[in-house]
């Protein structure tokens, strides 16, 4: 069922827009003395708002001419009009498939200006919205974090030296708080427990094993437990201030990482005390690095805005985490993990970091092509949803608070 159009006329006088066109009946229905009628809706087409839903014009034969005469809203912005037949308390045709009349039209200082005007179908503009929608999936994290980069190295810098200001240790504790944690699992896993890794069997083996899989662990699980409650920590930004609350979670992640920076400078200190010196394929960390990045803030956006929804997820997640990190064999070697499991815990992503942290730090290899790629796509993919996410619920944020 349809309707075929002759070329529109559209002008524009104002805020006062007029239209005319032929339309001819090719539904196979009669027209004839029916309740069918031509109307026309304003939308915002970035929110698909209903704006205005305007008057109908009857129509009685199966070709007509049309002419609809009516004012644009005065509020400046971008509208997208919307003509098309239907029925009184029954359907708009548009919304069944057919071919309506799209006038794209632009309103700034009393004036409407039309933009484009077009016979389209809904699908259609389902799949534009769609292509629009990836294209901002795409650019707006990036810009988000480029545009505001001074704003987030401010409150990194104010966070880290907030946390043990007044204290003996000061600034100091960002690097102790790490150290000691992993001198701690050390103590219980190397000396008490005794646990050895296969490729060097020795007790400085097992430092050097473990504290190379904590590397990327501290980073990703401090960002992901502080996640859930940032946004409630810093409500009085949503609530009463035009701020980019996306940040927020950036600034965990840079946090994490700028402790993470540190102990891999002391880190490589260390090998070269014990081995004498570090492997070329130390050049590849960076390219290691960035992938995780993306992943541990698609990973703290997802849960920010959850976290605003389910306040209980600041105390659910501190157990994940737990369970997380004992899944990933960075305190015992990777052959003691059962071998039926084998095949699903493999595919944790923080299991394929730590590998690739070990092959370049400790067994001297490039990182394997498949594992790389692998977990940049998988870091993009949460990368991405996990801004889309965010973006999606943030609008709800200041309501809750």
């Amino acid at each position: 069922m349809s309707a075929r159009y002759s070329v529109p006329k559209v002008h524009a006088d104002g805020l006062r827009l007029a239209v005319a066109f032929d339309i001819e009946n090719t539904s196979g229905e009669s027209w004839r003395g029916s309740d069918l009628r031509i109307g026309y809706q304003v939308f915002d087409p970035e929110t698909d708002a209903l704006l205005v839903d305007g008057a109908r014009t009857p129509v009685g034969e199966d070709r007509a001419h049309v002419e609809i005469i009516f004012d644009m809203p005065f509020a400046p912005g971008r509208y997208r009009v919307v003509v098309s037949p239907m029925r009184e308390n029954a359907a708009w045709f548009y919304e069944k498939g057919w071919r309506f009349l799209a006038i794209d039209a632009a309103v700034a200082g009393g004036v409407c200006a039309v933009e484009r005007v077009r016979v389209i179908t809904l699908r259609t503009v389902r799949g534009e919205r769609m292509l629009r929608s990836s294209g901002r999936l795409l650019t707006w994290p990036w810009l988000a974090v480029w545009r505001h980069r001074g704003l987030i190295r401010t409150m990194v810098r104010r966070d880290l030296l907030s946390r043990y200001r007044g204290s003996f240790g000061g600034r100091w504790w960002t690097l102790l708080t790490p150290l000691l944690l992993m001198l701690t699992y050390y103590f219980v896993f190397g000396v008490v427990l005794e646990t050895r890794f296969e490729a060097d069997p020795s007790r400085s083996g097992f430092v050097l094993y473990f504290f190379a899989g904590m590397l990327p662990w501290l980073a990703f699980s401090e960002a992901a437990a502080r996640a859930p409650t940032v946004i409630w920590e810093h409500r009085n930004f949503v609530k009463k201030l035009v701020f980019p609350v996306e940040t927020l979670p950036v600034n965990l992640v840079a946090a994490g990482l700028v402790s993470e920076l540190v102990m891999i400078v002391l880190f490589v200190g260390g090998l070269i005390i014990a081995r004498g010196q570090a492997p070329a394929t130390l050049w590849w960390l960076p390219l290691i690095v960035a992938p995780q990045v993306l992943f541990t803030l698609g990973v703290c956006w997802f849960l920010a805005a959850l976290g605003v929804f389910v306040r209980d997820l600041g105390q659910v997640i501190g157990f994940l985490l737990t369970l997380w990190f004992f899944l990933t064999p960075i305190c015992y070697p990777q052959a003691q993990m059962p071998a039926a499991a084998m095949a699903i815990l493999s595919s944790n992503p923080i299991f394929v970091l730590v590998r690739l942290y070990r092959g370049v730090l400790l067994e001297g290899h490039s990182p394997g092509a498949q594992s790389l790629a692998g977990f940049w796509i998988l870091s993009a993919a949460v990368f991405l949803s996990g801004y889309a996410w965010f973006y999606k619920l943030r609008r709800s944020f200041a309501d809750l608070m």
